[in-house]
């Protein structure tokens, strides 16, 4: 027997270490792990009902929390599958994949993610983009015509203008700043 634990704000690697780790101390036995989800195996042995209020107060501490309603879990999935868009450059036609991947209306999933998290999925995926172009200016292999493709602005001086509405300065300023005000993915909203 199995049960599925979504789990909000695990967005890389290295979040799903942690929760592994978290929930192997507990005492749970993972059978699976990806972003956002976690599938435990439930025995008869086990004592899980009693560790699930531990375990919930261990995800917390770093960071993380068991969803433990649908509207949460889609909202978490959006998140998820805005991440991994974004990091494999798949932007182009984001709002119609979104909404053949969740079998709703994209009008229909960026209400409910408006509506859960106080910001529309359109500004939610510029804002990951616009870290994302943050950690690829830090990086230095690419010029800013090269991170605008990357990202599939139609130019890069759509990219130059929505940088700088989203962060208050120019692509230039901010390489030349070398401040990286960067901010983790799970903090955008």
């Amino acid at each position: 027997m199995h049960e599925i634990y979504t789990i909000k704000n695990m967005v890389c690697d290295r979040c799903i270490a942690s929760v592994l780790t978290i929930f192997e101390g507990e005492g749970f036995t993972v059978e699976s792990i990806e972003l956002g989800q976690v599938n435990v195996v439930k025995t008869e042995k086990s004592n899980q009902e009693c560790n699930l209020e531990s375990l919930s107060i261990q995800l917390k501490k770093n960071g993380f929390e068991i969803i433990k309603n649908d509207k949460d879990t889609l909202v978490e999935k959006l998140k998820i599958e805005l991440i991994n868009a974004i990091e494999a450059g798949r932007t182009e036609q984001l709002s119609q994949d979104l909404a053949l991947r969740f079998g709703k209306s994209y009008s229909v999933l960026s209400k409910l993610f408006s509506k859960t998290e106080g910001v529309t999925l359109e500004k939610y995926s510029i804002q990951l983009k616009i870290e994302k172009v943050k950690e690829l200016i830090q990086l230095g292999q690419l010029n800013f015509s090269e991170i605008a493709y990357s990202l599939n602005y139609k130019t890069s001086s759509h990219l130059a203008r929505q940088f700088k509405m989203v962060t208050g300065v120019s692509m230039t300023e901010y390489k030349n700043a070398k401040e990286w005000n960067r901010k983790t993915i799970d903090k955008i909203i």
